[in-house]
């Protein structure tokens, strides 16, 4: 029986698992340890079994799902795969800490800040709530939460999505464990806020010495971050080494593919075009009420005063952090949301714009199938209760009046589009990767032949190598087709590789626009500058 090296803190041997709804092992003799100090990057496209591997550590995966047919899990010279529930009570969280990838629904909703901090402090340390306070404070002010004594009581809604995860990682780390898991921790955060986590990981791992796990699909995180790295496929690792070497001379053909994925080129210059789109002073304002008669005092001007053309064929990129508005500002020109201002729409032939924010309900409805949205979360947008023929066909349904057999033939027409199978067409899209239901999105707008597509974060959920294909068939659709597109997102790599011009916003204001290239190489405003130094600068 093999033991562990004197600095391995954890060490995973020959670790085999499978979903007993499955009939492939979704992990297959995986072996690796987790060395005093360091940071351990684990790297793999969805369904790789990152996630999974990282939480057998914990026994975190249901008992009754799951099977581990072979292996060894041991810390502190115990077995973990067989110890048993009280053992494993006092390891997690207390010398093991775990961060999730979405701290919304890994926060109680109902329970306030101090509460759930306080909790393992409670459990680990036997702390009453007088003694539990003042340590609370201490991480909160630790992990840069601003007025922290003040912010005990908030509750998770309360406060924006970096500060969700600046409390999540004082939760998992107050009882300054040995380990840190951290699984997709910045995944969903704005490039500014991903790297004032990354900073603040960093730091706290150097005080306390501990060592770090750190599950991504994110290779640029991993070669500023990683002192080691791991590339699963499909349940096993297929290389792992010193970061600088896996990077620099990856051996296998998948991890080379994996570290050339990158977005791509910018797109060509637009050559002249026609105007599609002309938004003029639109305003976006949210009423905020208070006093006893409830009457509003104030405003949230999510959307203020914004105003830019967009031509045929053209992609305008728009940049911003959570709360710029740049959501709000793609809902407000569908007329998802009420708005003020002009947004003018041309149609194919017609010379006249049509005012979106002067149409009733009725008279919009037929101009709707010109101007789809495609959303962030594929998972989220589409119905769990419909099969992807039916998805896909929803919208057409509603604008034409088709027979059954013109229907079936329409949504494989716009499957073949987005390089999905036809044959697939009757399942649900439970039964599709991220990438597939993401494709399901799109397939879905695109059989309503629109000529502007609204794309909010349509590639933030996805791996690199499944964002470059997804980039790449947009691309392609808009070659094809004259597609125009806007093209919300936060991640400046996506976003240079799309778009023709940019607009960033900030505080429901358009701080810069202009030529994507120029706004790249030369950004005039200090924000604009923030924001592209945060993309580039190291921990």
């Amino acid at each position: 029986m093999s033991q562990s090296a004197p600095n391995d803190l954890i060490r995973v041997e020959n670790l085999t698992l499978t979903f007993r709804s499955a009939s492939e092992p979704a992990v297959r003799n995986v072996s690796f340890a987790l060395q005093d100090g360091e940071v351990l990057a684990l790297v793999g496209e969805s369904g790789s079994g990152k996630s999974v591997t990282a939480q057998s550590i914990l026994r975190l995966l249901n008992p009754s799902a799951v099977d581990y047919s072979s292996g060894r899990i041991l810390f502190a010279d115990n077995d973990l795969l067989r110890a048993d529930e009280r053992h494993l009570s006092r390891i997690r969280g207390g010398s093991i800490g775990m961060i999730f990838q979405e701290p919304m629904t890994s926060l109680n909703p109902l329970q306030s800040i101090e509460k759930q901090l306080a909790e393992s402090l409670y459990l680990h340390k036997g702390m009453s709530r007088e003694k539990a306070r003042p340590l609370v404070i201490e991480w909160l002010q630790r992990v840069e939460i601003r007025h922290a004594e003040s912010r005990l009581n908030a509750l998770p809604h309360e406060l924006s999505g970096g500060e969700r995860q600046r409390v999540m990682i004082a939760m998992a780390l107050i009882n300054e464990p040995a380990v840190l898991i951290a699984d997709e921790p910045t995944t969903a955060l704005d490039v500014t806020v991903q790297s004032q986590i990354l900073k603040l990981l960093k730091r706290l791992q150097r005080e306390l010495g501990m060592s770090v796990l750190f599950i991504t699909h994110d290779l640029g995180i991993v070669r500023k971050l990683a002192d080691r790295v791991m590339i699963m496929r499909r349940g096993e690792i297929l290389e792992q080494g010193p970061t600088g070497d896996v990077f620099d001379h990856p051996k296998t053909d998948y991890a080379r593919a994996l570290l050339a994925a990158e977005p791509g080129a910018p797109p060509p210059p637009l050559t002249q075009s026609k105007p599609l789109l002309s938004v003029t002073g639109l305003r976006t304002w949210f009423g905020v009420s208070s006093g006893l008669f409830r009457r509003v005092n104030n405003y949230v001007k999510a959307v203020d005063d914004i105003s830019f053309s967009l031509a045929e064929g053209e992609t305008l990129g728009i940049v911003g952090e959570s709360g710029s508005g740049k959501t709000t500002l793609g809902r407000s020109i569908l007329q998802l949301i009420p708005s003020r201002g002009e947004v003018r729409f041309t149609l194919a032939g017609e010379l006249t714009a049509h005012n979106l924010l002067q149409l009733s309900a009725k008279q919009i409805k037929p101009l709707r199938r010109h101007v789809q949205m495609i959303f962030q979360d594929p998972f989220a947008s589409l119905s769990p209760r419909m099969s992807v023929m039916q998805i896909i066909a929803e919208g057409l349904q509603v604008h034409e009046n088709l027979d059954k057999q013109a229907l079936e033939a329409r949504v494989i027409e716009a499957m073949n589009e987005v390089q999905l199978d036809p044959a697939l067409r009757h399942r649900y899209p439970n039964e599709f990767s991220g990438g597939q239901r993401q494709r399901v999105a799109i397939a879905r707008a695109l059989i309503l032949k629109p000529r502007l597509l609204v794309l909010d974060e349509p590639t933030s959920a996805l791996d690199r190598s499944v964002q470059k294909d997804i980039v790449d068939l947009l691309r392609r659709l808009q070659r094809d087709y004259g597609l125009s597109y806007l093209f919300i997102s936060h991640d400046l790599s996506v976003v240079r590789s799309m778009s023709h011009r940019i607009m960033i916003m900030k505080d429901g204001k358009v701080v810069e626009q202009g030529a994507a290239e120029t706004l790249f190489e030369r950004p005039q405003h200090p924000y604009s500058k923030a924001l592209l130094a945060a993309a580039n600068e190291p921990l």
